[in-house]
């Protein structure tokens, strides 16, 4: 009875951590395009040093988690085997999209900085 329980936690864990991968490739496709999107359109405005460096600090801050969630997720692509090696997939996939949404807090951190400076320099 112990086993059956623990199968089928393990399921259930497995499932949540394929819809988790799913919504953190889908939030990692979405930031790229929106700094593809945001980056040209960010040189245009002058500002002062210390906006140009807090700008910059969150702009790699988020280039970072974003490229430590890429490859957390790009590491759960390959086949599990063990039961202890399947739980690091689950495992790896959480951390992928912990550092999904750090990228996204700092690129929304980054958007609401160069707007209130575009308000107030504007």
């Amino acid at each position: 009875m112990l086993k059956n329980h623990l199968r089928r936690d393990l399921q259930w864990l497995k499932r949540q951590a394929r819809k988790d991968r799913r919504i953190t490739v889908g939030l990692l496709a979405g930031l790229l395009g929106a700094w593809v999107h945001q980056v040209p359109a960010a040189g245009e405005v002058s500002s002062s040093p210390v906006l140009l460096v807090i700008s910059a600090v969150l702009a790699v801050g988020s280039g970072a988690a974003w490229l430590l969630s890429a490859y957390l997720v790009s590491r759960t692509l390959r086949v599990r085997r063990e039961p202890a090696e399947e739980l690091r997939w689950i495992a790896r996939i959480g951390q992928g999209k912990e550092w999904a949404f750090c990228s996204l807090s700092a690129y929304v951190a980054w958007h609401l900085l160069q707007f209130v400076t575009a308000l107030l320099l504007g």
